[in-house]
C-alpha cells in the first residue's frame, strides 16, 4: 500500500529549520520576528504588496496560537512524476506576512467555567436532574453506585483520569455511514460501562471534512449509538478556523454543494467564495462544466476581475477536480488573486494556499481505500510545475503535522473539565488510527501511544514498516481499548459495569469504613 508522507523526519526537520533560516534573512524590512518558539508577532507583511497587507492578529490570550510547522511547505510534486522541460525557477521565495509555511494558526480553546459542567437532559434545566457529558441520562441509583465504587477505587479513579483516547473516525469506527460493530462497544466501555462507571476522556480526531461540526456529530451519534459531542470533535479543517483572523476574502474549495461554504462562515470568514461562484460569472473559465440553473441560482456571482483573492482554502476533497484544478491554477497564477491577469512574477505575487489534510487514500464503504485529498494536492502541485517550472508553496493541516495534535492538546484540557472538573491533559494518551502515514507517524512524532487497527488502510502484516505503532497492532478499535485499559489500569480490569454491586454489601471493612 503506498504511503503518502512517508519521509525521514530528521531531514524534514533540518529542510524546514533551513527554510525558516533563509526566510529571516529575506525579511529583513519587516517588523516581526519568530520568537523561540516560532510564534510571529504579526508585523511582516508579503514582499511587494504591502498596501494589500492585513493586520495580523497579535499574540494576547484571545488571538490564534502559531504552531511551528512539521513538514517542509514545498510541494514534493518531484518524487511523483517524470521530469518536466522546465528547470525549476531560482527566483528567492517569499516570506508571507504570517510566516507562510514556518507556522500553521490554530485558534485557542474557548474554557469552560467548571459549572458548565452540569447538564440537563435535552437541555431542560428544571428537571433539576443532571446528565454526564458524552453519555445518555443516568438514573440516580446508578450514579450513586458508580460514586461509592469510585471513592473505594481512588488509585485506579486516579489512573483512569490520567488517560485518554483519540479516535480516528473512517476505518477505526465506521466505513463511510456503516457502523464498524466493534467500534460501539469501545465507545460505551469509555463512557462508563466499565467497572468503575468512570467516564474516560476520548476525543475524535479525523482527516474527516466537508460538513459542519454539528452535523457531523449529529450524523456519527446515530451511527456509532453513542453521543458524540462537538466539544471533544476536530475535523481536518476545524483547526483552520484560525484563519478567519488573517483573510477577509477567501476561496474555499471541496466538498458537497454548499456545505463547505456554510463551514467557513461558522469559523467566521468574512467574503467567501466558492467555485461554482466563478463559474457562474463567466462560464468559459470551465470549459468542460455543465453548469445547472439549480446551481446558478444558488452562487454568488460578482465582477471578479475587481475582486482580490487573498488566500486559497482546501476544506475537503473535490467533488470536480478539472473545474477546481482550472480555478486554483488561475488564481496561484493571477496577479494577487485578481482572476483575469497573469502575474508577472509568481512566486512573489502568489496568494497562500492551505490544504486541510494530505492522505493520498481514504477508507470508505468500497472494498479498497479511495483516493483523498493528497491525491488531488499532488496532481494540483505538479501541474503548477508543469506550467510555472517552480514548486508550489503551500501550507498542510491535519494528521500528521504538529498543530493539529497541539490543537486536540487544547481540546483534550478543556473535555477533561467539562467531564471531571479538572482542566488539565491527560499523561497516557492513546491514538487509534488506521492509517501509519498520517495517524501513527503523526501520534509517534507527538509522543502518544500508537495503534495500529486493521479495519481500514493498514491492511499489512505485523507492523507498518516504515510507521509502525509503538503500542501495537489490533484487529480492531475494542481490541485496541481493551489492551490500553489493562495497561494503565490493571489486567483484571473489568470492561462493563455491575449495577448489582454495593460495596457496603460485597466489600470488606475498610470498604463500608471509606463509604460512611
Amino acid at each position: 500500500m503506498p504511503s503518502f508522507e512517508d519521509y525521514d523526519i530528521k531531514q524534514a526537520t533540518e529542510r524546514q529549520d533551513k527554510k525558516i533560516a533563509s526566510m529571516n534573512n529575506n525579511n529583513n524590512n519587516s517588523n516581526g520576528n519568530e520568537n523561540a518558539n516560532g510564534h510571529s508577532n504579526g508585523n511582516s507583511h508579503e514582499h511587494g504588496t504591502e498596501h494589500n497587507a492585513l493586520p495580523i492578529p497579535g499574540e494576547g490570550d484571545d488571538g490564534p496560537i502559531e504552531v511551528p510547522a512539521s513538514r517542509s511547505s514545498i510541494s514534493e510534486a518531484a518524487k511523483y512524476m517524470h521530469n518536466l522541460s522546465m528547470s525549476p525557477s531560482m527566483k528567492e521565495r517569499r516570506g508571507s506576512r504570517n510566516s507562510f509555511g514556518a507556522a500553521l494558526p490554530i485558534p485557542r480553546s474557548k474554557r469552560q467555567s467548571r459549572l458548565s459542567s452540569v447538564h440537563y437532559p435535552d437541555g431542560d434545566e428544571s428537571l433539576g436532574r443532571p446528565t454526564r457529558p458524552g453519555m445518555p441520562p443516568i438514573q440516580p441509583s446508578r450514579a450513586i453506585l458508580a460514586s461509592q465504587v469510585q471513592s473505594v477505587e481512588v488509585e485506579k479513579v486516579k489512573k483512569a483520569k490520567n488517560m485518554a483516547f483519540a479516535f480516528d473516525i473512517d476505518g477505526v469506527l465506521v466505513h463511510g455511514d456503516r457502523l464498524i460493530p466493534e467500534g460501539r462497544r469501545a465507545l460505551e466501555i469509555l463512557n462508563g460501562d466499565n467497572e468503575l462507571g468512570i467516564k474516560i476522556p476520548h476525543i475524535f480526531l479525523t482527516n474527516g471534512s466537508g460538513k459542519p461540526e454539528q452535523a457531523r456529530c449529529e450524523q456519527l451519534s446515530k451511527i456509532l449509538q453513542n453521543p458524540v459531542s462537538t466539544d471533544q470533535f476536530i475535523q481536518s479543517h476545524t483547526p483552520m478556523s484560525a484563519l478567519a483572523e488573517y483573510y477577509n476574502t477567501v476561496l474555499v474549495v471541496g466538498g458537497e454543494g454548499y456545505k463547505c461554504r456554510e463551514v467557513a462562515e461558522q469559523y467566521g470568514f468574512k467574503d467567501i467564495v466558492v467555485p461554482n461562484d466563478i463559474v457562474a460569472w463567466d462560464p468559459t473559465i470551465a470549459p468542460y462544466r455543465v453548469f445547472t440553473e439549480e446551481e446558478r441560482a444558488s452562487s454568488r456571482p460578482r465582477d471578479f476581475t475587481k475582486t482580490n483573492i487573498e488566500a486559497i482554502l482546501v476544506f475537503s476533497d473535490s467533488r470536480d477536480y478539472a473545474t477546481d484544478m482550472q480555478i486554483i491554477m488561475d488564481v496561484l497564477r493571477s496577479e494577487n488573486g485578481r482572476l483575469g491577469t497573469m502575474a508577472k512574477d509568481p512566486v512573489s505575487q502568489r496568494v497562500p494556499i492551505y490544504f486541510s489534510q494530505g492522505d493520498l487514500l481514504c477508507p470508505t464503504e468500497h472494498w479498497t481505500p479511495r483516493m483523498s485529498q493528497g491525491a488531488f494536492r499532488i496532481g494540483l502541485e505538479a501541474m503548477y510545475r508543469a506550467l510555472t517550472g517552480i514548486d508550489l508553496e503551500r501550507v498542510v493541516y491535519g494528521k500528521p503535522e504538529t498543530a493539529t495534535y497541539k490543537y486536540a492538546d487544547e481540546v483534550l484540557t478543556s473535555w477533561m473539565e467539562q467531564l471531571h472538573g479538572e482542566e488539565k491533559l491527560p499523561e497516557n494518551i492513546y491514538m487509534i488510527g488506521d492509517n501509519p502515514a498520517s495517524d501513527i507517524i503523526g501520534g509517534n512524532m507527538y509522543g502518544w501511544n500508537t495503534c495500529l487497527v486493521r479495519t481500514g488502510v493498514f491492511q499489512g502484516g505485523e507492523n507498518d514498516e516504515n510507521n509502525p505503532a509503538n503500542f501495537g497492532v489490533f484487529a480492531n478499535v475494542l481490541e485496541a481499548v481493551q489492551a490500553a485499559l489493562r495497561k494503565e489500569l490493571g489486567d483484571d480490569f473489568k470492561m462493563h459495569f455491575d449495577e448489582r454491586i454495593n460495596p457496603v454489601l460485597h466489600g470488606d471493612g475498610a470498604d463500608t469504613a471509606a463509604i460512611i
